[in-house]
């Protein structure tokens, strides 16, 4: 492989590990904090009989939705016969890590936690082992009959002893089972759709059973890398014109595939096309890259390292040891940011990436929406029917998330808001921006446009007489007014 193809593999892989490691143990990295109690957000592969027990699953370009499959279809144009392509099937298997205590007779018993005589606190927790398999095959193989290989992982039992004989740690993994499939299909002179489609084959032990007791038998993060050799990747998000149709013909389920690697200086005039692909259960742009300055991965792609650095930096002495009992990732960031030179910190503080200009929207509009930018679409005015009423900008809504949705959705379940826009995505599917009537901060995010997203479905439209009721008990202003200190 060249040097610049090695680089850039390089650089993918470290985005690759990002989305790996996605909400794995979020701030401040401890058992105790509530949303570490709810994790494996995303890539999410369980036993097709649990998945389906209420029906099919409703397929989507990313993967925070619980599927029991993921599918990555995207153009390859060749340019040479004997056309290669390296495929990399990546995710985490689930391992439950038990302390025990001694019990004095030469036996164990399974405790939540265990001071040992070195000061050392040990928790029970969830931990993943990451996986990976990778599949080189011929590009004249997959368009004649593909390949399917399994990508599963074994079960396994592992045995720690604790200092002087006070117990053990046992960690524990279930067995995953699941195959990929991949095939290329001829659309034109060098040109092949390539699918790569893999699938848990496992029969979920309980199919009622509750969300916590399937995630031993899944595949967490799913994602997808693929290098080319002798072949090029199309952009599915800014393809040359001529392939235009072709790349609308791809489906992508639970996963987005974008270009890898360095961007080309300059850009290419007709469209994005790259040697190395990406698809990733959550959106990302082509030729995605993690920022020179960051010291290392912190468990959340949308990670603002300067804040959560200090904020790690501030933990009490009693946390950070709780934290470094929770997982050994987390006790690994808690060592870099206590290590950490003041230069290295400095850089974190901010970095122009661009001088675009930047103006307030013009009234009416919301921040995030610039006019033309897709023909015939207005989020801003555009409606949807919900259970026959036109819902859009200024509805007031009642949130109802379906099973298996975004954690931090499930929170809001029952709360009340207020519709800001509504986004048509590019899979043809809608989703609701939305403002929560009770967040002291609503007026804040609808100005910069950070809002929550719902699916149509997952809202209820308020009646005249629950909007007033619901006005009543959450008026914006008059809570403002109140939290105001006096003078």
């Amino acid at each position: 492989m060249a040097n610049g193809a090695s680089e850039g593999c390089a650089q993918l892989s470290a985005v690759a590990d990002a989305v790996l490691y996605e909400g794995y143990l979020l701030y401040p990295y401890r058992r105790s904090s509530a949303k570490n109690r709810v994790r494996w957000q995303f890539g999410v592969l369980l036993p097709r009989d649990w998945v389906e027990r209420d029906g099919p699953v409703t397929p989507g370009v990313s993967g925070s939705a619980d599927s029991w499959y993921q599918q990555t279809e995207c153009l390859l144009r060749v340019c040479r016969p004997d056309a290669a392509v390296r495929v990399r099937v990546r995710y985490l298997q689930l391992q439950h890590k038990q302390v025990e205590a001694a019990d004095g007779a030469g036996g164990h018993r399974p405790v939540e936690s265990l001071r040992t005589a070195d000061g050392v606190t040990h928790l029970s927790f969830e931990e993943a082992v990451p996986r990976e398999t990778e599949l080189v095959l011929e590009l004249a193989e997959l368009a004649r009959e593909g390949r399917t290989a399994a990508v599963g992982a074994p079960a396994g039992t592992e045995y720690e002893p604790l200092p002087d004989g006070a117990g053990r740690t046992v960690r524990r993994r279930r067995e995953v089972r699941a195959r990929t499939t991949v095939v290329a299909e001829p659309l034109g002179p060098e040109l092949y759709r390539l699918r790569v489609r893999t699938e848990n084959t496992a029969g979920a032990a309980e199919p009622a059973a509750p969300r916590g007791a399937a995630l031993g038998q899944a595949l967490l993060a799913t994602h997808t890398l693929l290098a080319a050799d002798g072949a090029e990747f199309v952009s599915l998000i800014d393809p040359p014109a001529g392939l235009a149709g072709q790349v609308r013909g791809c489906r992508n389920a639970f996963t987005f595939p974008v270009l890898g690697g360095t961007p080309p200086e300059p850009a290419g005039d007709d469209g994005a096309t790259g040697a190395l692909l990406l698809s990733a259960p959550i959106i990302l742009p082509d030729h995605p890259q993690v920022a020179p300055e960051s010291p290392g991965d912190l468990h959340d792609a949308a990670e603002i390292d300067e804040i959560l650095t200090l904020r790690t930096m501030l933990l009490t002495d009693e946390e950070k040891a709780e934290a470094r009992a929770t997982d050994p990732r987390a006790a690994r960031i808690l060592d870099r940011v206590d290590t950490m030179p003041p230069e290295v910190l400095s850089r974190l503080h901010g970095a122009i990436r661009s001088l675009t200009p930047a103006r307030r929207p013009a009234a009416g509009r919301p921040a995030w929406w610039r006019e033309g930018a897709d023909d015939g679409l207005s989020p801003a005015t555009d409606t949807v029917l919900v259970d026959g009423v036109p819902v859009g900008g200024g509805s007031r809504v009642r949130l109802c998330p379906r099973r298996g949705a975004d954690a931090q959705d499930m929170f809001l379940d029952g709360r009340t808001a207020q519709v800001a826009a509504v986004f048509h995505d590019v899979d043809g599917s809608v989703h609701l921006a939305v403002t929560v009537d009770d967040d002291p901060a609503a007026e804040l995010h609808d100005w910069y446009g950070r809002f929550h997203y719902f699916r149509p479905d997952e809202v209820a439209p308020l009646d005249r007489a629950e909007c007033a009721a619901s006005a009543a008990a959450h008026d914006p202003v008059r809570d403002r007014l109140q939290r105001r200190p006096q003078t």
